[in-house]
């Protein structure tokens, strides 16, 4: 894609790029490309899981090494970026880990301490960072807060789990927080994305037939990591500066269909089979 400078003289940080297959990640290389300056951050752990510094030398970031569910590194983590940047003008939170999805616990057999720890890290996380920033004053007026969530905060996934609880608290946190910035000029907004084949979308048990049944159902196919970094670009941008506390579904067309051309067929063979069978 052309380079247009949507973000020329916009700086910012974005939180949870892993590796290459990272949303974050995608939403980093668009940023950069349309002109912003920007850090990047993640958990300590991520030094050894990912390859952050990788992308921070593609996209000339210093990275700053921090746990969103943590306070103080987050009171920390702002008062070094403003020496770094001065205020800023966006925050992207593109963090989410399912402990008891990742560990193959149901619903109805939740580990209630893992399930905490998800909510924390996956939306709580959002509020802690907005918070921090406000109270730090880091952010410029008209600047832009970002997250990403899933039409699981909407709908029911069997295998989706505690996860669409804490992308619907996610969605939640935008909302509310949305009057409070909004006295200051400030706007947050979460996209909720179609499943992609992230480190994280692959520790859902039975992740790749999400990803099939969002294929077959969007008219335009699942949205990929680089199409929703293009469109992150839009909402850090002032092209959307009164848009706010929205859910934007950048889904393929997934959230308004009811059933669509790609399932008819197989659907059809099965209720001919079923009908074989009772013959």
């Amino acid at each position: 894609m052309d380079h247009s400078g949507l973000l020329h003289q916009k700086k910012g940080i974005i939180f949870g790029a892993l590796n290459e297959t990272s949303i974050a990640w995608a939403i980093a290389k668009s940023a950069h490309r349309e002109g912003a300056q920007f850090a990047l951050s993640n958990a300590p752990v991520a030094k050894r899981l990912g390859s952050l510094e990788s992308l921070a030398k593609q996209v000339g970031s210093p990275v700053y090494w921090a746990d969103a569910t943590s306070n103080d590194d987050l009171k920390v983590l702002f008062e070094d970026l403003k020496k770094e940047y001065g205020k800023i003008d966006f925050i992207v939170h593109a963090i989410g880990m399912g402990i008891n999805v990742r560990k193959r616990r149901t619903y109805d057999q939740l580990n209630h301490q893992w399930y905490a720890k998800s909510l924390d890290i996956s939306a709580i996380s959002l509020h802690r960072i907005v918070q921090l920033a406000m109270e730090s004053e880091a952010m410029n007026p008209g600047g832009s807060i970002l997250t990403i969530s899933y039409i699981g905060a909407q709908r029911s996934f069997s295998h989706y789990s505690e996860m669409g609880d804490a992308k619907a608290l996610l969605e939640s946190i935008v909302r509310t927080w949305g009057p409070h910035l909004g006295k200051v000029g400030i706007r947050i907004n979460s996209i909720s994305q179609s499943p992609t084949r992230t480190t994280a979308g692959q520790g859902i048990s039975g992740f790749d037939a999400m990803f099939e049944f969002g294929e077959k159902m969007s008219p335009l196919g699942n949205a990929d990591a680089d199409s929703c970094g293009d469109y992150a670009v839009t909402l850090l941008s002032d092209l959307t500066r009164m848009v706010t506390m929205q859910t934007l579904y950048h889904d393929g067309g997934f959230s308004s269909m009811g059933i669509g051309d790609g399932m008819i067929e197989p659907l059809m063979e099965m209720a001919q089979q079923h009908s074989s069978d009772l013959d």
